[in-house]
């Protein structure tokens, strides 16, 4: 997922499939900061689940592995919720996975 966001803040022309776009072709400006945040709060999602399956060197409070599940489970809720029926068939199975894997890290 980061490196999705990643090529739609280079301009691919993703956005159609883009998770909360309601464009084609490449994101407007004000999409690819949107994709810049998003990249960012995946690296931190992917770090505290790293984090929480005990990596050493990586020594982050569990609570962020919970936010993580939190996070996952609110874009999954949120795709689900979309019109688009690309973002409701793709990514809302894609952040529920997401979720639910992240909970049995967190968990275990």
């Amino acid at each position: 997922m980061i490196f999705f966001q990643i090529a739609l803040i280079f301009g691919a022309p993703l956005a159609a499939v883009a998770p909360g776009s309601s464009e084609a072709g490449a994101l407007p400006c004000r999409g690819r900061l949107f994709a810049g945040l998003t990249a960012f709060l995946m690296l931190f999602a992917a770090l505290s689940i790293i984090s929480a399956a005990g990596f050493p060197g990586l020594v982050w409070p569990r609570w962020t592995g919970w936010i993580t599940v939190a996070l996952h489970a609110a874009s999954a809720g949120l795709s689900l919720l979309s019109r688009k029926p690309a973002e409701r068939a793709g990514w809302a199975p894609v952040q529920a996975m997401l979720a639910g894997l992240a909970l049995v890290v967190v968990t275990a």
